[in-house]
């Protein structure tokens, strides 16, 4: 099949774009929301990049929407109206907003373009109204057990932590540093040490890296840390597990169907969260030993192949 796809969320369509269809992405000069293409990731020989404006000449098979937006926008472009004269599916990344429970998504007042849903919490929590709906779970590219936990600190994974503040946990981490060190990876993250007022050398940002880099440098802690408390389930969570790493997590959205309590610490007692990191810093084969069954388990349940053939399925249908 062709399949018309925006490139919006990296981690969620590194995975998708690994099955056997072709991939159009739109892409523009600027490389803008609207245009980014493949962005220079190593993705297969059957991702394409397209311009926006040949899509209407194209033959397409369905087109894989995840912004509103996109709707008008696959419309214009192709000439063919989603849901009625182009197949079409809306893929729904995040958790509710603003209300947990009375958000209506919104795709609910149509009943021609299924909503698929990353996890079973979004699909529960969001009104969906008339909506077909459909929970395809996250199917991870394996990075191998790279863990080592050589180093006595905990890996964290944040993009924009001051921004997103609360809804990441970022204002939990002194709690976790006064246990260890902390590694914090990702996106706009050199001021969240001087927000937290933390000393020198508990929170060190590490930049934004290349994922393949960010792999390597993360596993050297003893345990990975995630804080979140309003995202849907984070990738680098799941990256971690695949890691083989030990994970310290708070127990918000879908965490607890994710994270077996023998990968590590699952919990709303920030507590019990803090004398679980404490525990894998004074025991590495303790740690290692969690690590094993949060790799085991991500294997299981969020595998690339079941991820792919999962979406065959829909994609036939």
């Amino acid at each position: 099949m062709k399949i018309l796809l925006w490139h919006v969320h990296g981690g969620w369509t590194d995975a998708f774009v690994r099955g056997r269809h072709q991939y159009l992405l739109p892409t523009t000069p600027d490389r803008g929301p609207w245009g980014l293409g493949r962005a220079g990731r190593n993705w297969p020989e059957t991702v394409l990049e397209v311009s926006p404006e040949d899509l209407a000449g194209m033959d397409i098979d369905a087109v894989v929407l995840q912004r509103p937006e996109e709707l008008d926008f696959a419309n214009r472009l192709t000439g063919r109206t989603p849901g009625r004269d182009l197949p079409a599916f809306y893929v729904e990344h995040n958790t509710p907003k603003p209300h947990a429970t009375n958000s209506v998504h919104p795709l609910a007042g149509q009943n021609r373009i299924p909503i698929i849903h990353v996890t079973h919490f979004n699909r529960l929590y969001w009104d969906n109204g008339r909506a077909p709906t459909v929970v395809i779970e996250h199917g991870i590219p394996d990075p191998g057990a790279l863990y080592t936990g050589s180093r006595e600190g905990l890996g964290v994974m944040i993009n924009e932590p001051v921004r997103r503040w609360r809804i990441t946990g970022t204002d939990l981490l002194p709690a976790f540093a006064g246990v260890a060190p902390i590694e914090l990876f990702g996106i706009g993250g050199l001021e969240t040490a001087a927000r937290l007022n933390l000393p020198a050398g508990r929170l060190i940002w590490k930049g934004d890296l290349p994922t393949a880099d960010v792999h390597s440098k993360l596993a050297d802690n003893r345990a990975y840390l995630h804080t979140a408390r309003w995202t849907s389930l984070g990738l680098s969570l799941l990256e971690a597990m695949f890691m083989a790493m030990p994970v310290i997590v708070v127990a918000a959205t879908e965490a607890c169907r994710a994270v077996p309590p023998d990968a590590g610490a699952v919990s709303d007692d920030l507590g019990e969260l803090t004398e679980a990191a404490a525990r894998f810093i004074a025991e590495p084969d303790y740690a290692a030993a969690c690590g094993r069954a949060a790799r085991a388990a991500a294997l299981e349940k969020y595998g690339l192949e079941m991820f792919l053939q999962r979406w065959d399925l829909v994609l036939g249908q």
